[in-house]
């Protein structure tokens, strides 16, 4: 081979052993490049946001209600008056008027004892005030005659014994008159009369038995309309009634009863009087309503329940107690909704529920719509669907489907 042959295949392979060290360079540049890319911070797009959840809810609105939530107090029925009748006359008993149980009027005669010897006794009284009234008149007589006998004639010792005479049979007809009257006292109490008007209880005595004084109680009777029912009331209470009385700030009250049966009484009471001295055992005192009771359904010494309230109710903004939620530190609180349906949680300030609403005293203003089923699943300034309140939504399969159409 010739030395110019030999000279162009050496630039051939220089030629070659070029180009294939520029790809070999062009290739660690290239691997160099994509490892650089992937070891390089990129910029990630965050995913696309998910809906904001929206939950299905009943709504009411706050309304003005009158609140008249009553003070309950256990009261006890008493009668006005009560009477145990006594015989006042020893005899036996003749005759009994009543059946018991009767409803008895004031002058009703209730037990006849036997008068005979009353009877006797009286006519001796009488015939013994006749005997001294003739008596009184001789010596009256008499006494004129010694007053006008002439001095000589009349010692004025006689005079004296005649005025004296005179003196003691008049004495003796007012001693005869008191003994008829206490005969007569005997022979009318051989008769019972009912003292006063109301119901009589069981008879201790029958006809046959003999009765005195002393042998205890014939009968009892109880007035039973009006009745009387009373409570006790305590003592800081009674203070601010009183100043209440006092300042002119009482409002009126109602006066109500339940009776054992749970059952409310259809009378209302009148205030009667409130007892002169507190308890030191309980620090109360007594108060005493009195009711009507002409059907008997308020019984002596039955406990029944007191409702006392306005007659004239305060009005306060009100909302269902299916509203109210409780919140963190033992406070209450509601879901309100706004105008753009999404909710925002409120506390408030209460009174105790009445009938079903709570009042508010704080928190919510007139008109506005608060949640009353769905609280559970709610967060605030979550958006809401409305649908229609029912009667008991928990219990109600459908709630989810009456969704109000916008």
């Amino acid at each position: 081979m010739s030395e110019e042959n030999k000279k162009d295949n050496v630039r051939k392979e220089s030629k070659a052993g070029a180009f294939f060290g520029w790809l070999f360079t062009a290739a660690v540049c290239v691997a160099a490049g994509w490892m650089a890319c992937e070891l390089w911070p990129r910029k990630v797009e965050a995913p696309p946001a998910p809906p904001a959840p929206v939950s299905t809810v009943a709504f009411a609105t706050a309304v003005e209600k009158s609140y008249n939530l009553p003070e309950r107090y256990i009261a006890h029925a008493e009668p006005v008056q009560e009477v145990e009748l006594l015989p006042q006359v020893d005899g036996y008993i003749e005759e009994i008027k009543f059946k018991e149980g009767d409803l008895v009027k004031e002058g009703d005669v209730l037990y006849v004892i036997d008068n005979e010897r009353y009877l006797a006794i009286v006519n001796q009284r009488k015939a013994d005030l006749a005997a001294a009234e003739a008596e009184a008149r001789r010596a009256a007589r008499y006494y004129e005659r010694m007053k006008k006998a002439d001095s000589r004639g009349v010692t004025e010792l006689e005079r004296d014994n005649a005025e004296a005479a005179s003196a003691s049979a008049a004495a003796a007809v007012m001693q005869a008159k008191a003994n008829l009257v206490v005969a007569e006292y005997d022979l009318k109490k051989a008769k019972v009369i009912a003292p006063i008007s109301g119901q009589i209880g069981k008879t201790s005595a029958h006809v046959g038995d003999y009765v005195s004084p002393s042998k205890g109680v014939l009968a009892r009777i109880v007035q039973v309309d009006p009745m009387r029912v009373s409570f006790p009331l305590t003592d800081r209470s009674y203070v601010a009634w009183r100043r209440s009385q006092l300042d002119g700030t009482e409002k009126p009250r109602r006066m109500r009863l339940l009776l054992p049966d749970g059952s409310e009484y259809n009378h209302q009471g009148e205030w009667a009087f409130d007892d002169n001295e507190m308890s030191k055992d309980t620090a109360t005192i007594i108060m005493r309503l009195s009711f009507p009771n002409k059907k008997r359904l308020l019984i002596p010494n039955s406990y029944v329940t007191l409702l006392v309230d306005f007659k004239t109710p305060p009005k306060y903004l009100c909302v269902p107690q299916q509203a109210i939620v409780d919140t963190t530190g033992g406070n209450v609180g509601v879901y309100v909704i706004k105008a753009d349906d999404t909710v925002e949680m409120r506390n408030v300030k209460t009174l105790e529920m009445f009938e079903g609403w709570v009042p508010v005293t704080e928190g919510v203003n007139p008109g506005d719509r608060v949640v009353i089923s769905g609280t559970r699943k709610l967060v605030n300034g979550m958006k809401v669907t409305l649908a229609k309140p029912t009667a008991n939504e928990d219990l109600d399969p459908k709630f989810q489907q009456r969704i109000i159409e916008k």
